[in-house]
């Protein structure tokens, strides 16, 4: 019997060119790709560009190239993040107005170093806790953002609710929950290079995109306690969230993009076969979304 949606699927895919992607990554772009599909909706490729550092164009025309060794497509135009800056600084705008968010000259190093340890199973990369004590006293007037055609020169960050309990029942990784101001603190929104923040432009994009279910890695679980909170100040619903496991090597270590001899580039090089791979991917498969 077939399976009846109350909402049209819709779908994406998000790759950032900062490497060559790696069977990890492979994985959770065929679960996405695989249950847009079951579905019968709609799915986006997204190009998760705003790292100037580190992307590169030949990453691009290299996810492209990976993505259809592994017989994946998707359905609309790719979506490049780095071309939606004046899309994002609308949603910047409409936090301000809501009085969410405030200018923080604190550098990353600061923070780190008066934050507690990473909680267990979060990523060694992720946005340490920002210390409460360090935020303006609530009623502070706010500082008027720059005009749109002005850089942002200062980090802002948005004020989590303390002591706020967030939750979310994950597809894969089950119930998740996090209370603000404990588990996670104020948050980049927009940093001082004039670079929305991943925490925004995806909280954004997903809720403008009408995303009803997002298909990541497990070592995302924690940003999307902060996502939701954007998606709640922009007026956007929740879309159900699919947390895949991580991929390790032989050693325990998650799987990243330095690890060559996993890249996609080379196993297809070596003469890998994709329909091996893939067919090693179904078992992950989650019931219909």
């Amino acid at each position: 019997m077939p399976v009846i949606y109350s909402q049209a699927y819709r779908g994406r895919i998000a790759p950032s060119p900062t490497g060559r992607l790696h069977v990890g990554h492979a994985r959770t772009f065929w679960l996405a790709a695989a249950r847009a599909r079951r579905a019968s909706g709609t799915l986006f490729l997204r190009n998760d560009d705003l790292d100037r550092d580190r992307c590169r164009p030949e990453f691009v025309a290299g996810f492209i190239e990976d993505l259809h060794w592994l017989g994946l497509t998707w359905t609309e135009p790719m979506i490049t993040q780095s071309e939606r800056l004046p899309f994002y600084r609308r949603a910047l705008r409409r936090l301000h107005a809501a009085g969410l968010i405030y200018p923080c000259h604190r550098s990353r190093r600061e923070v780190a170093a008066a934050a507690s340890a990473p909680h267990e199973g979060e990523a060694a990369d992720d946005e340490p806790i920002f210390p409460a004590e360090w935020r303006p006293p609530a009623g502070t007037p706010l500082p008027d953002l720059p005009p749109d055609d002005a850089p942002i020169t200062v980090n802002w960050r948005f004020r989590v609710p303390d002591g706020r309990t967030l939750t979310f029942d994950d597809t894969l990784a089950g119930p998740q929950s996090a209370v603000a101001g404990r588990d996670f603190g104020d948050f980049l929104v927009w940093r001082r290079d004039d670079v929305p923040s991943y925490q925004l432009a995806c909280a954004a994009d997903d809720g403008d995109l009408a995303i009803t279910e997002v298909v990541r890695g497990a070592d995302l679980i924690r940003s999307t306690f902060r996502q939701l909170l954007v998606l709640e100040a922009l007026q956007h619903p929740a879309p159900r969230y699919v947390h895949c496991p991580l991929m390790r090597d032989e050693n325990g270590q998650r799987l990243a993009k330095r690890h060559d001899a996993l890249s996609l580039q080379t196993l297809r090089e070596n003469g890998a076969d994709p329909a091996g791979l893939v067919a090693s991917f179904a078992a992950l498969q989650p019931a219909a979304p």
